[in-house]
């Protein structure tokens, strides 16, 4: 895949990254992201240093991403539950739909 340079700021720095063109959207986009979340962060005026902006940013994202990871893995918990709970129940119903009595108390209706 051809990589390009691309020019992003951080915090009135500049930066160049190497990325996949059809990548570069995405990573201006996670750039202007970072930044606002640094930004936020300066603002506070709890943290100096860029450095120390940069680790605070990165913890506060990491325990986001692994909150989300976290409920994302409940969510799917309830919905492997919901789905084998309705495969016991469309099996149960094919089985009394087809069980033998059942075909033949039909015929003699």
């Amino acid at each position: 895949m051809n990589q390009i340079p691309v020019s992003v700021h951080i915090l009135e720095r500049e930066y160049q990254v190497m990325c996949a063109e059809d990548e570069r959207e995405a990573l201006v986009a996670s750039a202007q992201a970072l930044n606002v979340r640094m930004r936020e962060i300066r603002t506070t005026g709890r943290v100096v240093g860029g450095e120390r902006i940069a680790v605070m940013t990165a913890l506060n994202l990491i325990h986001e991403l692994m909150q989300q990871n976290a409920t994302q893995s409940l969510a799917d918990q309830v919905l492997l539950t919901r789905i084998k709970n309705l495969d016991a129940a469309v099996a149960i119903t094919l089985d009394h739909v087809g069980s033998p009595e059942k075909q033949s108390t039909a015929k003699g209706s």
